[in-house]
């Protein structure tokens, strides 16, 4: 007999307080992928569509139909009327046929310049499509998720490591779970619960301290009986949605209770260290005389409020206004800026050309006005290279086109037609950039830099310049995330 198993893939984590809105643009750019290519276009990538190929090579009593492969990078709510269509995408999928199993990879922080929780919505139509037939959900670690999913979905999980290694690994999991309880030999029981505290993800890396121990105490209660999985699950603080916040999902055979009782118990853990999720970091100034006072070797000098993996915009100017007026007489990288005219300017000019520029400011006024340099393009790019790795190794990634600036003797500038972080080794090969001689790497990124770089660096340091994912959220405007729980963290 052969089982035959329906596959989705939405994937986006949205600032609701980015200038910007993700368009159909942005998707195209990450994942766009016809249903009849996703099995070669996923296969052998560290991700949660390369576990399902994986999954659908070794298992031939399964046949699986791809009805939506879509993800776009971090970035601003989506555009509502492009998530309705991929909605719909999905669902006349799911109505086609039946199935025996349905499995969907989600982030979980998805918002639209409408709804502040289509996720929600999302499942609930799904579950409506597919009656009683088992859904198995898989869900970003920075995932705001709502109490009801635990009643939608047969199996949920979660990332367990930030940087996000474990996708792959996650997707697994999640099939082989599913496919357990189709088959008869599991009963999944799913619990969900909410911690009422919005966590700042500066400190949820799970090398170390709160959320490690957090993920340490999940792996503790999967060793008890009937325990399947623990997924603590952070939150994204900039997301503006009803059910912002931290929360844990827990999965049980054939019993709630247990999964209830494993789920609060992690949730507790949350409350009691929501302080300790708090970070602080100096100004522009002060980290970069941080950096230069460090030992030789390379140093990371952190931009994280415009981290495009927590929507930030590649556009705020303070880390760079720092550099241009200290000009430190050391080898140093900066990656990058969101700025397509400026890569049109550069590609039409050629390289040797001397450029009259301005660096940041360009989208809002909101984070610092821009800075004028004068640049030579030192080399352009079609911006298209495969990571290495180790997150999400050997997805393509496509920046658009790229140029590679010189401003004065030793500082280099990546400029970029879309706006993706600077996290992985082969974004820098791609243009020419060997990073031994490098003194200062300036990025605009945050935690998942650190899974191809912290063992190249000497030291990592952390700026808070201005931008829209900064070290405070409950700075920012909500409006739909309760007040309790914004404000929480400081109780």
């Amino acid at each position: 007999m052969i089982r035959h198993l329906a596959i989705g893939r939405l994937w986006h984590e949205g600032n609701s307080f980015s200038p910007l809105t993700t368009g159909r643009d942005q998707f195209r750019n990450r994942e766009w992928v016809e249903p009849e290519a996703a099995m070669a276009y996923y296969r052998g990538t560290a991700t949660e569509m390369g576990a399902v190929v994986a999954f659908l090579d070794a298992e031939p009593g399964w046949a699986g139909s791809v009805l939506l492969a879509a993800a776009a990078p971090p970035g601003g709510p989506v555009e509502h009327r492009l998530y309705a269509e991929l909605r719909e995408h999905l669902l006349t999928g799911l109505a086609a046929r039946s199935w025996h199993g349905v499995y969907l990879s989600l982030h979980g922080a998805l918002v639209t310049d409408r709804d502040p929780a289509p996720e929600l919505e999302l499942l609930r139509a799904v579950r409506q499509a597919i009656g009683a037939t088992p859904l198995a959900v898989t869900f970003d670690l920075h995932a705001n998720l709502a109490p009801e999913i635990g009643d939608l979905a047969d199996i949920a999980l979660a990332y367990k490591t930030y940087p996000h290694l474990d996708m792959r690994e996650t997707a697994a999991k999640a099939l082989h779970l599913l496919a357990a309880a189709v088959e008869g030999r599991i009963r999944p029981r799913l619990a969900l619960t909410k911690v009422p505290a919005m966590l700042p993800s500066f400190n949820m890396r799970t090398s170390d301290g709160p959320m490690a121990e957090a993920q340490m105490l999940a792996r503790r209660l999967e060793a008890r009986p009937g325990i399947l999985d623990v997924s603590p699950v952070g939150g994204f603080a900039y997301g503006d949605t009803p059910y912002a916040g931290a929360s844990v999902l827990a999965l049980a055979d054939g019993d709630r209770e247990k999964a209830s009782d494993a789920a609060r118990e992690v949730a507790d853990f949350f409350w009691q260290h929501r302080a300790r999720f708090q970070a602080a970091a100096p100004p522009p100034e002060a980290a970069l005389a941080l950096a230069l006072a460090e030992p030789p070797g390379l140093i990371a000098l952190v931009d994280c409020a415009d981290n495009p993996l927590s929507g930030g915009i590649g556009d705020t100017p303070g880390l760079i206004r720092a550099l241009v007026e200290a000009r430190p007489e050391v080898t140093t990288v900066f990656a990058f800026f969101f700025d397509p005219p400026l890569v049109a300017r550069a590609h039409a000019a050629g390289v040797g050309a001397i450029l009259t520029a301005t660096l940041g400011g360009r989208l809002t006024p909101d984070f610092g006005s821009p800075v004028k340099v004068e640049a030579r393009v030192l080399r352009v790019t079609d911006g298209r290279f495969r990571n290495l790795g180790p997150m999400e190794a050997g997805l393509p990634v496509a920046l658009g086109r790229t140029a590679l600036l010189g401003i004065g003797e030793h500082l280099q500038v990546i400029v970029t037609e879309t706006c993706q972080s600077p996290n992985d080794l082969a974004y820098f090969t791609l243009h020419g950039i060997d990073l031994d001689p490098v003194r200062l790497l300036c990025v605009k990124a945050k935690n998942h830099f650190r899974a191809a770089f912290a063992k190249l660096c000497r030291a990592i340091i952390e700026t808070d310049a201005p931008g829209p994912a900064g070290f405070d959220p409950t700075r920012l405007p909500f409006r739909h995330a309760p007040p309790d729980v914004v404000q929480a963290i400081n109780r």
